[in-house]
């Protein structure tokens, strides 16, 4: 007997994992938050948050839904359907964004523990990457429990984190706030950020396989920006307590949290933040299995196993870590990413604006992937 999705698998888990996409090295820690969003004051930032959440939703509504329609349950099969011979720039521009992305999660782990312990910061890089490669090896039941356990971790910790922060700074927070002050430059910042970003919705495509009606693609696209963003929100206005300082400290959760000197939380939270890290890394290393494992079994293989994934994930792992060791957190954060924006707009975003909505449009012309087994 076949038992249906949840409205929890459907609505609710593919926002979390794009969250888990999402939150990564930089706005967990706070970092992404001060490079895109405090430069624009704390009108402009709040501005260009609402931006990027709203982009999300919009982008994993469209996204979401002609995966369900074309039954594209990874980002190969979705990227042949929506540019077809070109499919192959896609490709190139995730193995950068892998790299480069995990590279950041390895350099704010490395952080998180040289601050918390004074480690050497190779130390909490290290153990990032071998959770994410031991978690990436088991497939889809284990990564969604991952985001489901961590997400409720990193809700519950970010919620006591708002209430202790606001409730001693809560009154130079919303001054800051109240006070006018130039908002130059929020749309780019907002735009900026969910454009490299924003790939997270490819990322997630393997929970496309819940959806029972187009309704679903939508609910859960929609939904997507809010859950992913709304941690940020809170983030930032804890933030504004001390701007505009705050905007070159590498790591603000850890400024933050020294001000409050509750050393039991401040360990709690810089656990909640390496939780995060780690879905977040396997989100990344899980799609790239994903592509693989079916790629292998529509040429007649079976399942991937275990070995196989964990090979992909240890590639991809040791590469990220040099270069996690040898750039920096804040650097990847600053130089990386803009770079990556231009890209996924001009490769995913504009293609699915336009040859995506057309085959929406007219469901007939979107060519169907035949559904495979789970893995």
């Amino acid at each position: 007997m076949t038992t249906l999705p949840t409205r929890f698998q459907r609505w609710i888990l593919p926002g979390l994992a794009f969250k888990a996409a999402v939150i990564g090295g930089g706005y967990a820690t706070g970092r992404e938050l001060a490079e895109y969003f405090i430069p624009s004051g704390p009108q402009g930032g709040m501005l260009a948050i609402l931006v990027a959440m709203v982009c999300w939703s919009v982008v994993c509504a469209l996204t979401f839904g002609l995966a369900h329609a074309t039954r594209s349950f990874d980002y190969r099969h979705f990227f042949d359907m929506l540019l077809g011979p070109f499919a192959f720039l896609f490709e190139l521009a995730y193995v950068v964004f892998m790299v480069l992305i995990l590279a950041v999660f390895g350099a704010a782990a490395g952080e998180i523990f040289a601050a918390m312990l004074g480690w050497p910061t190779l130390v909490g890089t290290l153990l990032l990457m071998l959770a994410i490669g031991f978690f990436a090896a088991f497939g889809n039941e284990t990564v969604e429990a991952l985001f489901k356990w961590v997400s409720v971790l990193l809700y519950g910790t970010y919620a006591v984190f708002m209430v202790l922060v606001l409730g001693r700074f809560g009154g130079a927070a919303l001054e800051t706030l109240a006070t006018p002050q130039p908002t130059t430059g929020w749309l780019q910042g907002g735009l900026t950020y969910a454009g490299y970003n924003i790939v997270g919705a490819v990322i997630v495509l393997p929970l496309v396989r819940h959806f029972l009606s187009r309704r679903d693609a939508i609910v859960a696209g929609v939904l997507s920006g809010p859950l992913a963003m709304l941690p940020g929100l809170f983030f930032f206005l804890c933030m504004l307590a001390w701007y505009p300082r705050i905007g070159d400290v590498a790591l603000p959760s850890d400024f933050i949290l020294r001000q409050l000197d509750l050393p039991v939380f401040h360990v709690l939270f810089q656990m909640m933040i390496f939780s995060a890290l780690l879905e977040s890394g396997t989100a990344v290393v899980h799609a790239c299995n994903e592509r693989i494992a079916r790629a292998w079994q529509g040429r007649g293989g079976g399942r991937l196993g275990r070995a196989p994934r964990s090979v992909v994930a240890g590639c991809l792992l040791v590469g990220s870590i040099f270069i996690a060791d040898r750039v920096g957190l804040v650097a990847l954060i600053a130089q990386g990413y803009r770079g990556l924006a231009y890209m996924f707009l001009a490769i995913y975003v504009l293609p699915l604006l336009t040859i995506g909505i057309w085959r929406l449009l007219h469901r007939d012309a979107a060519p169907k992937v035949a559904p495979l087994a789970d893995s």
